[in-house]
């Protein structure tokens, strides 16, 4: 089969039409035709090759909605017909601790989307069909390609930062991610603080559901939550003046980063040890949690807000993504 993509022909080079032929269908694989795919920072830093991994030409794309067009003979989950969606795990062992524990993205040997495999920036894709999930009729096809991976991103890290319902949240950053999760939080019954560098945000915040906003200038806030926090997540990749954002955690409270710009950061332990609280990093979902993510975003109404484009706009969509003028998520739709 002839798959007609757009690619990047070596780094950071704007990407062009290309096309390539795929191999015989496997016995776990399947062909999903591409209705719509977001456009994610990952790709860019994939094009950029700032993860030293990319392999060219690349094809982007791992925020994929489409329609199964052709499954392999031990594919029995999903038929021809049905609306899938592809996030950023192509495939795991599938039999390692982490695997069997529900856990396929914290797998030693887990395989993305778009690192050597070619992704959704493409009219069909060929992938594992065990990482391909159905779509609930409820979601809307241009605005779920971001839930599978910005959302699943911030829907997991709440999830196992210990988010329940009737918690006091506080979420970091009024952006691509940050505005997924004050979704999530707040809609699924929790007092949502937004920790945001302008006002405009600030009110944005409020129409997504946060019940306050906190107006962060330098080191500086607008004022304090009026209690202390049980959650706190960063959604940005700037560096976190943690002294202070760690003593607005109760006891117990966590701080969860999904946002990490920098590879380290000083973490002040007495804080930590004086009320238990701790620190914490987490990635994508797995499988099980993608399921229930979609879910929940299908039975509360989260949706993403996204600026869609036709494919052959693709760079422009690229450049606004590179430049965070998107609003907030940027889609491409075929």
């Amino acid at each position: 089969m002839k798959i007609n993509a757009f690619a990047a022909a070596k780094k950071r080079a704007p990407l062009a039409p290309w096309s390539f032929e795929t191999k015989e269908l496997r016995c776990q694989e399947c062909v999903v035709r591409v209705l719509a795919c977001g456009i994610c920072h990952s790709d860019v830093h994939m094009i950029d090759n700032d993860w030293m991994m990319s392999q060219y030409p690349l094809v982007p794309g791992h925020e994929i909605v489409g329609e199964v067009m052709e499954v392999g003979s031990g594919v029995s989950h999903i038929k021809a017909g049905d609306r899938v969606g592809i996030g950023w795990q192509k495939s795991a062992c599938m039999h390692c601790d982490d695997c069997l524990h529900g856990n396929e993205n914290l797998c030693d040997h887990n395989v993305p989307t778009i690192v050597g495999n070619h992704g959704g920036f493409a009219d069909h894709v060929v992938t594992d069909s065990r990482f391909v999930f159905k779509i609930p009729d409820g979601l809307e096809t241009p605005s779920v390609g971001p839930l599978l991976c910005g959302g699943i991103t911030v829907f997991s890290a709440l999830h196992y930062a210990g988010m329940t319902s009737g918690q006091r949240v506080g979420i970091i950053g009024v952006g691509g991610l940050g505005h997924m999760a004050v979704q999530f939080a707040s809609k699924m019954g929790n007092h949502v603080t937004a920790f945001t560098t302008s006002s405009d945000k600030a009110e944005f915040a409020a129409n997504l559901g946060a019940h306050d906003a906190v107006v962060v200038t330098g080191n500086t806030f607008s004022h304090a939550p009026a209690k202390k926090l049980d959650i706190l997540l960063s959604t940005i990749p700037a560096p976190l003046d943690l002294d202070n954002y760690i003593n607005l955690l109760n006891s117990d409270g966590t701080l969860c980063y999904v946002g990490i710009g920098e590879a380290s950061a000083n973490v002040p332990l007495l804080p930590l040890l004086q009320k238990r609280r701790r620190v914490m990093a987490s990635p994508i979902g797995g499988r099980g949690m993608i399921r229930h993510m979609l879910d929940v975003a299908d039975a509360h109404g989260v949706a993403p807000i996204v600026e869609l484009f036709p494919f052959d706009k693709v760079n422009e969509a690229i450049d606004k993504v590179r430049n965070n003028t998107i609003r907030y998520r940027a889609v491409l739709m075929n």
